[in-house]
């Protein structure tokens, strides 16, 4: 597959880790005069988030939009992303839940969790009556970027042109090349279960050393361990995905989570991890971390490029007469999760690139 970078521009999908971020997951609400404010926005977009970035322009604030299956045929006419479709629900000894979502916003800056404030209100000024917000969180650094449970999250996340290759679709669906794929799950954390588990069972669970984040040698790593089943192949050689995990939590109501965000050139390489983690490979491996940490959302959206965004018309092309727009067949499940190598990092959805190299 190619790697290059596209000659269209994508979205900051490849944007640096920050402190601060917000996840917007919105539904868009009957009627035609909400599609057409949805499409305004689309436009738009780079155009209010320039407006609001311009307050701090060290503040390196972007903003990622994305669609889902149901919602990309009542916005845009033509042919469809060839991967795009719900997320499916994953059933075992845990259950990987999918939820609605037709839209989402990844707004992030490197520090000021203000600036993503705004951007996220200035959106929703826009889109008052269109849509009704289903999930949003606020997501924080935490200490030396670990989860709330205490474990560095992040460390084999690709970068440079190794993300871009991981994460940025080129040849094989050439009509959207430059988008993404992007899967996120809310997963909420029972923390005083899992600060009664001894640090060395935390880590036979994660396949790392609590506090120097070093991997476990493969000798020791047990087969159930988080960053064992989120390591898969293609082709015999082991593949990434780029995501931006935050913690986010309420003292008061005892709610204490991880955001997943992951995003991919192909959202197979995100379902096979997640059969993994929730099935097992072999099944009945399946990963221990879940019996602390509990997925309450899931969806599935596609990024397409700022190029695309910004072409879009708010009002739909009306079809020619008698001729119906044909819906894009489902693309078939994904083939059964091979028996994964390597590691991963601890971050829920993490990908390893190598076992052994840091």
């Amino acid at each position: 597959m190619d790697s290059g970078v596209p000659s269209v521009s994508p979205q900051p999908v490849v944007a640096a880790l920050t402190r601060s971020a917000i996840f917007l997951v919105a539904t868009i609400n009957p009627g035609s005069a909400a599609e057409t404010a949805v499409r305004g926005l689309c436009a738009d977009l780079s155009s209010l988030l320039r407006a609001v970035g311009f307050r701090d322009l060290q503040g390196n604030l972007s903003c990622v939009m994305a669609i889902g299956s149901q919602a990309w045929d009542r916005l845009f006419d033509g042919p469809r992303p060839k991967e795009l479709h719900p997320f499916r629900e994953i059933r075992g000894v845990h259950h990987a839940v999918s939820t609605p979502g037709d839209l989402l916003f990844h707004i992030r800056a490197s520090k000021r969790m203000d600036l993503c404030f705004e951007l996220a209100r200035q959106i929703m000024i826009r889109l008052d009556g269109a849509v009704t917000v289903v999930d949003e969180v606020h997501g924080f650094n935490y200490f030396d970027d670990r989860d709330l449970i205490g474990f560095v999250d992040g460390t084999e996340n690709p970068a440079g042109p190794d993300a871009v290759k991981a994460a940025i679709i080129g040849d094989e669906d050439a009509g959207f090349a430059g988008g993404s794929y992007v899967i996120v799950q809310k997963y909420l954390h029972n923390l005083a279960a899992w600060d009664k588990v001894p640090v060395e069972e935390q880590e036979n669970i994660v396949g790392r050393h609590k506090l120097s984040d070093i991997e476990q040698p493969d000798a020791i790593k047990k087969p159930y361990a988080h960053n064992v089943l989120t390591s898969i192949t293609e082709d015999g050689e082991p593949v990434d995905i780029l995501r931006d995990n935050m913690p986010f939590g309420q003292v008061g109501a005892a709610e204490f989570g991880t955001y997943f965000i992951g995003y991919s050139r192909t959202p197979r390489r995100i379902e096979r991890m997640l059969e993994n983690m929730f099935v097992g490979s072999p099944p009945g491996t399946y990963d221990r971390l879940l019996d602390f940490s509990r997925a309450v959302t899931g969806s599935l959206f596609f990024v397409p490029t700022a190029t695309f965004l910004d072409a879009v018309e708010a009002e739909k092309p009306v079809a020619e007469p008698g001729a119906a727009a044909a819906a894009a067949p489902e693309p078939a499940p994904p083939a059964p999760p091979s028996r994964p190598s390597g590691d991963g990092s601890l971050g829920i959805g993490s990908l390893k690139k190598e076992a052994g190299h840091e």
